[in-house]
């Protein structure tokens, strides 16, 4: 296995630019792919998890044109070329690795146009639950069969059964991803839809992402705070003509906790106070420990007073399930013990990413009180130096742990290259922005 040796280290005042976001990518990708028309993307998130989509819609047979870079933008710069809601290839076998934003959507759009479709993925993705989201889609007339394992990947996609309209339950307490896929995909039937949130919605930050963009490609969706939507019938997909990705917030969080560990001035280009991403609201909650914050036009920088210490926390961090693991390396910089609540999606991710912080932040010195849905933290008098971090093949285990090098301590990082999930370049970047002590 590779490593990484991070030596302890220092962060100097600086200025970043951040890849785009890969939860707006996936979701532009498909919506793009489904329009009348050709839209232009810009700024598209170059990673393994849009390749995986990428790859499939080219498999489904859209054309999708690689145009040359724009100069202001790192990502990719790409046309694609709509469909009409209707994919020219009815057959398709499908390998979508673990890409969570590209398999979920995927599967209630061509459940719900039907077709002979196959869709699996890494080891890890055959562990993810999907069942709620099926049970879903069978409701709306798909068809879908599991390969291995009831409730889980891979799917086998058959030909849909037209219903007249659509009524439709679905659990909210699992993924957000699964009310999010059916947002994208009931638009194709044409007809009035109706789906209820049965218990609590985690998430809502990504299904405002998600309601967001469908009004931009052309989609109206009525709710009643997050718990019933209404989709009028007669809607189709219309792309704008030209659509730019936004910086990524989840992964600006390790460079905004960078500036607050450091106490250095930290800018982070590519978003700012108008994000449509909920993972902007961790810059509040840094602000509330000690950072200074100063919001700019396209970016966000942070720092803190050197006469300010970092105060310890109790977050519910159910709106920000992806930038609260970040809080858990920061913990570690707090005099007394943190908790982080309200985060059961972490044990359905791309790891049980409770289960795995635990057993890293403890091989570190620190003690740690995990439940089924928080973790509490007390970080030790010194953390052990030049333990080896197991990531578990998660790209943001393997970022947030970079983040204790930061506190004096070097450390290894096992399987490094876990981070082209969504960052390829993430420890190339973190390094231009660290001096060694």
């Amino acid at each position: 296995m590779n490593t990484l040796h991070l030596k302890a280290c220092t962060c100097h005042p600086t200025s970043i630019n951040l890849p785009g976001s890969k939860s707006i990518s996936n979701r532009i990708l498909l919506l793009a792919a489904l329009a009348e028309n050709i839209c232009e993307v810009h700024n598209l998130l170059d990673s393994d998890d849009t390749r995986y989509m990428l790859e499939a819609l080219k498999t489904l047979g859209i054309k999708i044109e690689q145009l040359p870079a724009d100069s202001k933008n790192s990502g990719l710069h790409i046309k694609v070329y709509g469909c009409k809601g209707k994919f020219p290839q009815q057959q398709a076998d499908l390998f979508l690795g673990n890409a969570g934003t590209a398999f979920r959507p995927l599967a209630a759009v061509l459940a719900i146009l039907g077709g002979k479709y196959y869709l699996h993925g890494v080891a890890r993705m055959h562990e993810r639950p999907i069942g709620d989201l099926v049970d879903a889609l069978q409701i709306a007339g798909a068809t879908i069969e599991y390969k291995e394992q009831n409730g889980f990947p891979p799917l086998q996609i058959h030909h849909a059964r037209q219903k007249p309209d659509y009524h439709i339950n679905v659990k909210g307490n699992v993924s957000s991803q699964f009310l999010t896929s059916l947002l994208m995909a009931l638009p194709l039937t044409g007809k009035h839809c109706t789906i209820n949130v049965i218990g609590e919605l985690i998430s809502k930050p990504y299904i405002a992402i998600t309601l967001k963009l469908l009004e931009q490609f052309g989609i109206q969706i009525n709710h009643k705070d997050f718990q019933t939507f209404q989709l009028a019938a007669g809607q189709h997909y219309h792309a704008p003509a030209q659509i730019h990705v936004e910086g990524d917030a989840s992964s600006a969080s390790y460079f905004l906790a960078a500036g607050l560990i450091s106490g250095k001035r930290v800018r982070v280009n590519g978003i700012d106070a108008n994000s449509i991403q909920g993972d902007i609201a961790f810059v509040y909650e840094l602000e509330k420990i000690g950072a200074q914050v100063f919001w700019g036009e396209q970016f966000i920088e942070i720092s803190r007073s050197s006469t300010q210490d970092i105060l310890p926390f109790d977050i519910d961090a159910n709106n920000i399930p992806d930038a609260a693991m970040t809080l858990a390396i920061v913990a570690l910089a707090c005099k007394s013990t943190c908790r982080i609540r309200n985060i059961a999606s972490w044990r359905v991710k791309e790891t049980d990413r409770i289960s795995a912080m635990t057993a890293e932040l403890r091989k570190l010195g620190a003690q740690v009180i995990a439940t089924e849905d928080s973790i509490s933290i007390t970080p030790p008098a010194k953390l052990q130096a030049d333990i080896h971090i197991n990531t578990y093949d998660d790209h943001r285990m393997a970022m947030c742990f970079s983040l204790v090098s930061l506190l004096g301590t070097s450390v290894y990082i096992d399987d490094p290259q876990c981070v082209n999930k969504t960052f390829p370049e993430y420890f190339k970047v973190f390094a231009s922005i660290c001096t060694p002590v």
